[in-house]
């Protein structure tokens, strides 16, 4: 992934959108931070169907008794200084 300032996007905006189209977003940077990230659209939409972790845990197909649950004790003593 390459990156470039917003004013250098400006200039070559119609080859920023080829190269992400072959495959090579760009990401986009402002005064030094990033902004944002120019990608093809077929990714675009490929990422936007990715599901949600609460979407994948209200639709999973465990049952009842699928995950066994663990004892109640903690993995360490919570007086740990290091803590």
């Amino acid at each position: 992934m390459k990156e470039a300032q917003l004013k250098d996007v400006k200039a070559t905006f119609s080859h920023v959108v080829d190269e992400a189209v072959a495959g090579t977003p760009t990401v986009v940077t402002r005064h030094g931070k990033r902004e944002a990230v120019v990608i093809s659209y077929s990714d675009y939409e490929r990422l936007s169907r990715v599901p949600s972790l609460g979407w994948l845990l209200t639709n999973s197909p465990l049952e009842e008794g699928d995950l066994s649950v663990g004892g109640h004790k903690p993995a360490r003593a919570l007086s740990d200084p290091a803590f």
